[in-house]
């Protein structure tokens, strides 16, 4: 695992240190350059693979193309024995020279042959050409942006694995207002844009093709027709059930192994889930070595309803690892500026604060950590999946009765106190059940109050920002998804839009931010391939969520773990923010400096505090993204 950076056009010497310096955490071990006319490539090096002989940027023989690498290819060493029974000629064991290689013998083309989560950047002299490309979930980040050269002169491009870093080549840094109300609606800037204007990222399953200043883009991966052929596949085959299921757990166990390549210690992030679960099952499954796992638990008595420990203990003891808890209480809030500094942008999914937290204690022992992120999005985990498909047979009723339902029923109902309050999940499905379904389930992942709308932002930052502020983009993601199938629709949105700009993202930086490297079997593109086969109806077992995953894993996994409902990597936010951080959230949110940003109305902030420390509603997420969204200005400005 690495942080790369570079530019093309004229090198730049203090350019490339300054990104280099904000990408150090990604790589504590070692720095590489490499200049030459045309381009500048740096990188950071966590070592992982090879710790001896793996240096970057590294080349071909000749010296004409030259490879950075952030992430691992898992096949590397197939590939590798492949191209020297071709004549290729390699000086390292690491997978970084595989790209060179494969580049040479393959082209562009050879992308499609690897297996694994990178971002990488290829120079090639002899065409005068850059290559940049993102793997095909987003597992890893890439930044990039076209800048104007001197007065007759070719564009140049910069690119870096973090925002900061990237940051550090632009001026002016002109913020986008738009991005702005997208982080306030979502929680996070949703990519390819960014919060800064002139400034993009790579999309999962991206090349960026940069030849004497012109910039060319293509999509190598597009998850909708791996679902066209998956379903192909469904359709064509004849197998029983239990066949899948088999065929499942030997490619989860398949996965499982590749991921655990390595030349340092390799641990797991252990939830108690079925997710995190299923991996420590295949882990033990293909080693009989020592495993380590690492849980975060929750020290209050008022705040054990969040709390996986046992589970996760029971997990451990099971299968046999060497398994460390870490337990948090509402100081860990104070380490918010951190954790901002971390992601370097606003970001506000509170499950931030346990992810930065197990990295930490994880990094004491091991440089590498698997994790379960991704098994709910192909496998149907989440319960608004099972909301898409009630809502299309909501929709057969009368359109005028749903209407009714949804302004006489729905507002006598109690608002939800939280994502496990099934009453609240009820009243915002009747509220909303005279909305088309793709409607439905925007509104269910936005978080803007329907009593407030855009409404809560100011009359002058509405002016600046324009219509955009009403993204419908989620909306046209959900109708393109080939399936008829809502719930299919729900999951093929979720697999282009949150996990690569939500939990991919926060588990890169915050990982990263303790040179942790973290592998997520379940966004291994064969493991896609095998999901996006199954139909939605496959997926669940009548109403039960990843019904296909439990039955499979029936023999596997201790039968008190397959029972247990969805649970998630929660944070009591809602109590630390009524109880113990009060006094920050009004501090940090007074009138005068939520006046001072002009983003949001005042009187919107004061009303969502109101209702919050009352307890008449649950307004942890907007609230944290407030304050989220300050104290990252506050960083901004000392930096």
């Amino acid at each position: 695992m690495c942080g790369i950076c570079g530019f093309t056009g004229q090198g730049e010497p203090a350019l490339l240190d300054g990104m280099l310096q904000r990408l150090v955490h990604r790589g504590p071990d070692e720095e590489g350059r490499h200049q030459e006319p045309g381009v500048t490539l740096g990188v950071r090096r966590l070592r992982v693979i090879d710790p001896e002989g793996g240096h970057q940027p590294i080349g071909n023989e000749t010296g004409t193309i030259w490879v950075v690498l952030n992430g691992e290819i898992y096949n590397y060493r197939e590939l590798r024995e492949e191209l020297i029974l071709k004549g290729h000629r390699f000086v390292s064991n690491c997978d970084t020279e595989v790209l060179v290689h494969l580049y040479e013998q393959d082209g562009e083309e050879g992308i499609h042959r690897l297996r694994g989560m990178f971002a990488f950047a290829l120079w090639d002299r002899a065409r005068q050409t850059l290559l940049l490309v993102r793997d095909r979930l987003g597992i890893k980040p890439l930044y990039y942006a076209a800048q104007a050269g001197d007065t007759g002169g070719e564009r140049r491009l910069v690119f870096a694995s973090e925002l900061p870093a990237l940051l550090a080549s632009l001026s002016p840094r002109l913020l986008r207002l738009q991005a702005v109300a997208q982080y306030l609606t979502f929680l996070y800037v949703p990519g390819p844009e960014t919060l800064f204007d002139g400034v993009r990222q790579l999309l999962p399953g991206e090349l960026l093709r940069v030849v004497k200043g012109r910039i060319e883009s293509r999509r190598y991966f597009h998850p909708e027709s791996a679902w066209r052929e998956g379903q192909n596949t469904w359709q064509i085959a004849s197998q029983r059930s239990e066949e899948w299921m088999d065929r499942y757990l030997e490619l989860l166990k398949d996965t499982v192994q590749i991921h655990l390549v390595s030349d340092v210690p390799l641990g797991l992030f252990l939830s108690g889930g079925l997710d995190s679960g299923a991996i420590l099952a295949m882990m033990r499954a293909v080693t009989n070595g020592p495993i380590r796992s690492f849980s975060i638990g929750y020290n209050s008595d008022a705040d054990r309803s969040y709390n996986e420990l046992e589970a996760a203990r029971l997990l451990a003891q099971h299968f046999g690892s060497d398994h460390t808890e870490e337990r948090l209480s509402p100081d860990a809030v104070t380490l918010l500026p951190k954790i901002v500094a971390a992601m370097g942008e606003p970001f506000a999914d509170a499950s931030a604060i346990p992810t930065y937290l197990v990295s930490e204690v994880a990094r004491r022992s091991v440089t590498v950590a698997l994790s379960g992120i991704g098994g709910d999005e192909l496998f149907g985990g989440y319960p608004r999946y099972l909301g898409t498909r009630a809502a299309a047979t909501y929709g057969w009723l009368p359109g005028a009765l749903r209407a009714w339902v949804s302004t006489s029923i729905a507002p006598r109902l109690p608002e939800g106190s939280g994502s496990r309050d099934h009453l609240g999940r009820l009243k915002r499905f009747l509220r909303d059940g005279h909305a088309p379904v793709a409607e439905q389930y925007a509104r269910w992942i936005t978080f803007l109050p329907p009593e407030w709308g855009t409404e809560a932002f100011t009359p002058e930052f509405l002016e600046q920002a324009g219509s955009t502020v009403q993204d419908s983009s989620y909306q046209s993601l959900f109708h393109r998804w080939p399936s008829q199938e809502p719930t299919d629709r729900a999951m093929g949105l979720d697999l282009q839009t949150y996990l690569p700009d939500d939990l991919l993202r926060m588990g890169d930086r915050l990982s990263m931010a303790h040179s942790l490297e973290l592998r997520v079997p379940f966004c291994d593109h064969r493991l896609l391939s095998f999901a996006l086969s199954l139909p939605a109806s496959a997926r669940f077992a009548g109403w039960k969520l990843k019904g296909f995953m439990r039955k499979a894993l029936r023999h596997v996994l201790p039968s008190t773990i397959l029972a247990r409902s969805k649970f998630g990597f929660q944070v009591p936010l809602a109590r630390w923010l009524r109880e113990d951080l009060r006094d920050m959230v009004h501090d940090l949110l007074s009138d005068g400096a939520v006046t001072r940003r002009g983003y949001v109305r005042p009187d919107y902030v004061r009303w969502l505090m109101r209702e919050h420390e009352t307890g008449s509603r649950n307004f942890a997420d907007q609230l944290y993204a407030l304050l989220v969204l300050e104290l990252w200005h506050q960083s901004i400005g000392k930096n």
